[in-house]
């Protein structure tokens, strides 16, 4: 089990990065808007995008990680030269245009626990190494899709190997959190993996247009299945996850939502957008009005953007690093449980497990099973 030091260092990182994405909240989202924007996108809010993204409910938490990290040594890390001048064990500096994050040797987040929401880590460069409370294991990239309910307790680390030793190491991922409804907050944890060569891809515009389809329904075509106990497994919920490549040209039509959801769309690369018509600077998120179609085009260049959208949950949400619950009794049993339990431990020889040189996408789940992605 990580030391007691380990542990409040992160939940006081995390904290710092809740308050961030609450001050961020109540910035750019304070109340529904009526801003109708030219052309019918509804476009309720803007906010320019950085490092944490401000996400609307029930996503709690979304970050893009883009990391531009050299050769690895034989410790899967930087050289040590490398490391000089950063705060080491809470790195997010982006010195050298890459961050250790929590790593001391090998960047990423060592072990660390959840409850009570799920993690989706989209990796689009580069690779993470995952290990947790309940003996699974894995290592997925290059487009891959981990998505784990932490449910009642899990603990787990995510590392970033410098698995390359000829080559620099490029890292681009998101992180997002969706909230759990409270008759699932303590349901068994549970992990899958969606391989990026069974991700259905939507391609549209005379072949300008492209969507990897995360999570939800589009173009006659069905997302992979998420976790049993996901509100995004229930399609009332109208949960869609994408990720859209746009070439000059290229345009997308998204539909409107059935019932009142939270539609968020996020511009991080490519010059400019146009959303219904109505400009969208490059850098910047924006707040949609889901019950109207809108068409997303790009008419000066090559553009991508994610976009993430739920039918709230529509219960109190109380966070403490990373936990999230209903009330700040569950908060305090949550800790409870954490320091009697360990949520089952951690049955690895190090805090920051790394499976090996091999680069090679695997999963091993706790019933032992190993899955290896498969050629389409």
């Amino acid at each position: 089990m990580p030391s007691r030091r380990k542990v409040i260092s992160y939940f006081a990182a995390l904290g710092s990065l809740a308050a961030l994405g609450a001050f961020f909240k109540a910035k750019f989202f304070p109340a529904p808007s009526s801003e109708v924007a030219t052309g019918g996108a509804m476009i309720k809010e803007r906010f320019p995008l950085s490092f944490q993204w401000p996400t609307q409910e029930p996503f709690l938490f979304c970050v893009h990680h883009h990391d531009l990290y050299p050769e690895g040594t034989k410790a899967f890390g930087p050289e040590k030269h490398l490391l000089a001048g950063r705060d080491m064990g809470q790195d997010f500096e982006g010195k050298d245009g890459f961050r250790m994050y929590h790593g001391e040797e090998v960047p990423g987040f060592p072990v660390h626990p959840h409850r009570g929401f799920e993690t989706i880590t989209v990796v689009r460069k580069g690779y993470v190494d995952h290990a947790d409370s309940l003996g699974a294991a894995g290592r997925y990239g290059e487009g891959d899709v981990q998505w784990m309910t932490a449910g009642s307790g899990v603990q787990h680390s995510e590392m970033f190997p410098l698995l390359k030793s000829q080559d620099r190491n490029t890292l681009e991922l998101f992180q997002i959190w969706l909230n759990l409804p409270k008759k699932s907050k303590t349901v068994p944890a549970h992990f899958k993996m969606l391989w990026s060569e069974q991700i259905p891809r939507v391609d549209v515009s005379e072949g300008k247009a492209s969507v990897n389809l995360i999570a939800g329904n589009l173009g006659g075509k069905k997302a992979l299945a998420p976790p049993p106990d996901s509100w995004a497994a229930d399609s009332e919920n109208e949960v869609m996850v994408l990720l859209v490549k746009l070439e000059k040209g290229g345009a997308i039509r998204l539909p409107a939502s059935k019932g009142k959801v939270n539609r968020t769309l996020y511009f991080f690369d490519g010059e400019e957008l146009e959303l219904n018509g109505t400009k969208l600077a490059a850098k910047t998120g924006a707040a949609l009005e889901s019950q109207v179609e809108l068409e997303v085009k790009s008419s000066v260049g090559p553009a991508e953007f994610l976009l993430l959208q739920a039918k709230p949950i529509g219960e109190p949400v109380v966070q403490h690093g990373p936990f999230v619950m209903n009330s700040r009794d569950d908060i305090v049993r949550t800790i409870q449980d954490y320091q009697r339990t360990g949520f089952g431990g951690w049955p690895w020889p190090r805090n920051d497990m790394v499976h090996g040189d091999t680069i090679e996408r695997f999963a091993k789940y706790p019933d032992g099973r190993i899955e290896k992605p498969q050629k389409t």
